[in-house]
């Protein structure tokens, strides 16, 4: 049975975002789709075109930030959005395909622009249930 799930936390004035996944990659994947959601309906998102990203952090809760960091810079400068991800991780080197298409008014409403990831309730674990978390709060 696929666990694996978004879903977002009210912070004050921004948004937070978690992902929920049998596995660290997933809940990375997860957690990029929740920040899709903020910003139009993900499932309106045509998975057409891939975007290679990359990143590194010495921990997995600043790759988080620097994840979701890299994904907005694509957002803001191809005026893109996605809607897949495929995130591998290993050594706190993160390698990821993300799917998507560019903006379009006509099918997407956009909700919010988000500014950026931040450290606020940023948190990588996993639960004793076996899932991994991986959130934080997008400043909108």
């Amino acid at each position: 049975m696929n666990k694996n799930r978004w879903e977002h936390f009210s912070h004050e004035a921004d948004m937070g975002v978690r992902g929920i996944g049998n596995s660290k990659e997933e809940a990375f994947e997860q957690a990029a789709i929740a920040m899709s959601a903020v910003i139009t309906d993900p499932a309106k998102i045509s998975a057409v075109e891939t975007v290679e990203i990359a990143c590194a952090a010495p921990d997995d809760e600043l790759l988080l930030v620097d994840w979701l960091n890299a994904l907005i810079y694509e957002i803001a400068t191809r005026k893109w959005l996605f809607s897949r991800f495929e995130v591998h991780i290993k050594n706190h080197v993160l390698t990821a395909r993300a799917w998507g298409q560019p903006m379009d008014t006509g099918k997407h409403q956009l909700a919010v622009e988000i500014k950026g990831a931040t450290y606020t309730a940023l948190r990588v674990a996993r639960e004793s249930n076996g899932e991994w978390v991986a959130q934080c709060v997008v400043d909108v």
